[in-house]
């Protein structure tokens, strides 16, 4: 069974950054598909960036050019960094994490890929 542990988060103001971190242990394969989406109470879950073992990755629209996301040191790391936060980005941010798995180019960011689930990281971007 995956298990993934996120970290990060916080209350930032406006323009603040954060950069989120979440570990995956219990793969048995190294092909991974590892993403964040975010929910806000009210809203549908929205996807927010997704990458594989391969480095095949993929930003939502609303984030592109504030928002990067890499592989940490190992294969079972994601890291979010968040810049130029918004109040739109307000929400609870969950690691999802996907194995065996591979992304094509341009991949929609949808939870259908997605069998593992973290608790949720709290992100506030408030003045």
């Amino acid at each position: 069974q995956v298990q993934l542990v996120e970290s990060g988060g916080g209350s930032v103001p406006p323009g603040g950054s954060l950069k989120l971190s979440c570990v995956g242990l219990g793969y048995t394969d190294d092909r991974i598909c590892m993403a964040w989406f975010r929910q806000v109470p009210g809203k549908e879950r929205e996807g927010v960036a997704q990458i594989d073992s391969s480095g095949i990755s993929g930003l939502a629209d609303s984030v592109k050019g504030r928002f990067s996301v890499s592989r940490g040191d190992a294969q079972n790391i994601l890291v979010l960094q968040l810049d130029d936060l918004e109040p739109d980005d307000t929400g609870v941010y969950y690691c999802a994490a996907a194995s065996p798995c591979q992304l094509g180019d341009g991949a929609w960011i949808t939870d259908r890929t997605y069998k593992y689930w973290g608790q949720g990281t709290q992100v506030t971007v408030s003045s």
